[in-house]
């Protein structure tokens, strides 16, 4: 066949061998980071907002790749339904809608129980969703029947394109991926190696990069992934964009090396998974912090205890920077109402009690809610 002269790296073979032992702790950190993730109940309403906003992280960032101009916060209003756009920029919302729907489709399967195994027909269902409504060379879904290429790089002969894409559908499908044990650690490999080999193969006229992204977010999900998390690839390759093109020219012309562009891809999933890990913590260190707040005052009854309660859990609520005793009246509209009519005396007074029960710090002019005795809470452990 025409490609094994042209592209003879794409060979559907991996020598897992060659894989540093470092590298291999790395995917196990992805594993035991995507576990403590599925582990942590959370508020529903706080997992939707962690849904929501991963999945506006991961839509802009796979077309911000293609050039997409829109911002994250465009994206996430596009998601809410609230983005208006000018007849000229409409085709760039059509591109996040296309993304969204592929998402939530992929994501309605599995939770149905779909197999994940992978089916090149619905690789072709995926780059008609990314192209659906755009103005593209070629027919959204279709192989392609002529040459393309991005920069330099020139796709697989078309000829061969079907052929490849089943191939790498079979491949994918050895037990080795789908039925191992470690079966985070190996969705990890097999979503990056279809990812990879979409790229190269290239087999449709436009969309391949989207296309590739789908469906390593469709390996992710299927291998157990969290549906936040399945989102940070795409995030990372954004993020890092120049090298992910710098990547994946070595991979092609190293002669099909995949190592190092695995390894660049599970440590930006590592550190996409730290971060979301941080952010579940910190909500969780919130609702702690509530918690503590109320267990204070459930011996307190009577308004003027129920108006400090209040004061303390207002004053937490996104007030990291801290508060100036000037602006403690508009921290929010039932403090307005609860303290309109006091004066300044009461307020100083009540920030007083506060402070002495540590429940408030005052620090260089300004009142923080002292998370700070959180810390006490923690599991002891040695300092390294």
């Amino acid at each position: 066949m025409k490609y094994q002269q042209s592209h003879p790296w794409i060979t559907f073979h991996i020598n897992l061998e060659k894989m540093s032992h470092d590298l291999w702790i790395k995917l196990g950190q992805v594993h035991a980071s995507c576990e403590l993730i599925s582990g942590i109940p959370l508020h529903p309403d706080v997992q939707a907002h962690l849904h929501g906003v991963y999945l506006a992280k991961g839509v802009h960032a796979t077309t911000a790749i293609e050039g997409n101009t829109l911002s994250e916060e465009q994206v996430m209003d596009r998601i809410k339904g609230v983005l208006k756009l000018p007849a000229s920029q409409e085709y760039l919302g059509i591109e996040i809608d296309n993304i969204i729907y592929g998402c939530n489709q992929i994501k309605q399967l599995i939770m149905d129980s779909a197999s994940g195994r992978l089916n090149y027909d619905d690789i072709l269902e995926y780059n008609r969703i990314v192209l659906k409504n755009l103005p593209i060379d070629g027919i959204p879904g279709k192989i392609r029947n002529h040459s393309v290429g991005v920069g330099k790089y020139l796709g697989a002969p078309h000829e061969d394109c079907s052929y490849l894409l089943k191939a790498m559908c079979d491949w994918l499908n050895r037990d080795e991926f789908v039925n191992n044990k470690s079966r985070l650690v190996f969705g990890m490999l097999r979503a990056v190696l279809a990812h990879l080999n979409i790229a190269w193969i290239h087999p449709f006229a436009d969309g391949n990069g989207r296309t590739a992204r789908l469906l390593e977010f469709n390996i992710l999900l299927s291998h157990g992934f969290p549906s936040s998390t399945a989102h940070l690839l795409s995030n990372h390759y954004n993020k890092t964009r120049s090298e992910y093109y710098r990547q994946l020219d070595y991979a092609s012309r190293s002669g099909g090396d995949v190592i190092l562009f695995i390894d660049y891809a599970v440590q930006g999933m590592l550190d996409g998974l730290k971060e979301q890990i941080d952010v579940i913590r910190g909500e969780q260190l919130r609702i702690t912090w509530r918690n503590f707040i109320y267990d204070q005052f459930k011996d307190k009854s009577g308004s003027v205890n129920d108006r400090k309660r209040k004061l303390i859990l207002d004053i937490s609520e996104n007030r990291n920077d801290g508060v100036q005793f000037r602006d403690i009246r508009h921290i929010s509209p039932r403090i307005a109402e609860i303290y309109a009519g006091k004066t300044g005396i009461s307020i100083r007074r009540d920030l007083k009690v506060l402070t002495q029960m540590k429940l408030l710090r005052w620090e260089k002019g300004k009142y923080y809610p002292n998370w700070r005795m959180m810390l006490s809470f923690m599991p002891e452990r040695r300092k390294v």
